[in-house]
């Protein structure tokens, strides 16, 4: 008599929601020095998260030590578990300990930007593109080392996300994260950090740290009514306190919105 043996065990295709770290240069000392001043601004804000290394807009012929790169990301309290590459690059990829990876992008192009017809004067966020640098002395933003964006199989239709409120003040230490729109009625103190998918409203004082889009959403926004941050995102495009505020910002009602990969902070009229 036969008896029926129950599965244990099953392998199949999935979605894993992870961080990218979209590499934009193949000089692996001013990688290490910009990652070096991004988690030096908020050095725990990624840890603990899965992090794809994304080769996609090197150049084919380029190269890093991939798995140097791996160890500088585990000292930054990240978890490196594979590399997205193309295909003239998976040879020198795969020689590295991480497996290869498929993944489609959500909210971002990481591929390789297509060459324009556009003059060379036009505004464009082709100049931002090297790490650690700025398009202009006026422009201070900087791409942070992750865009977020989801490692996926299939395509799903997007889901209603939740609305967090936060109705009390946030001290330093405290972090707060949203998968929709985070709305805080009170100070976020320095030390203190916000995080959401979507839009984030401060209705308070921002000492602290504001990031918005967090997984790649480049229509996010950040509203507050006293603008005094210590960093603002969105969609990895930050900005730290160090670079000069634009007139007309600080201490006052403001928004912040991405335009190609370049913050805009602009006084937000209340009338």
């Amino acid at each position: 008599m036969s008896r029926s043996k129950t599965t244990l065990f099953e392998l199949r295709s999935g979605a894993i929601d992870a961080v990218h770290l979209v590499v934009k240069t193949p000089d692996f000392a001013a990688l290490t020095d910009a990652l070096q001043q991004r988690f030096d601004a908020s050095p725990e804000f990624f840890a603990g998260e899965a992090v794809a290394i994304d080769l996609r807009r090197l150049a084919d012929d380029a190269a890093l030590p991939l798995d140097e790169l791996a160890t500088l990301l585990r000292r930054f309290k990240m978890r490196p578990f594979g590399v997205v590459a193309l295909a003239a690059q998976q040879t020198w990829a795969a020689a590295s300990d991480l497996p290869l990876l498929d993944s489609r992008d959500v909210g971002r192009d990481t591929r390789k930007p297509a060459e324009t017809t556009e003059p060379a004067d036009a505004a464009t966020p082709a100049a931002a593109d090297a790490i650690g640098t700025s398009p202009s002395p006026d422009v201070a933003d900087k791409p942070a080392p992750s865009a977020p964006t989801v490692a996926t199989a299939k395509e799903h239709p997007p889901a209603l996300l939740p609305t967090v409120l936060i109705d009390r003040p946030l001290r330093s230490g405290q972090r707060v994260y949203s998968p929709g729109d985070l709305i805080v009625q009170g100070v976020v103190s320095h030390g203190a950090e916000v995080m959401a998918e979507g839009h984030v409203h401060i209705y308070g004082v921002l000492r602290g740290r504001a990031l918005a889009g967090a997984r790649g959403n480049t229509a996010a926004r950040i509203y507050c009514t006293s603008f005094e941050p210590e960093l603002v995102a969105i969609a990895g495009i930050y900005r730290t306190a160090e670079q000069d505020l634009p007139a007309g910002v600080r201490g006052q009602p403001t928004t912040v919105r991405l335009q190609g990969e370049q913050l805009l902070i602009e006084p937000l009229a209340l009338k």
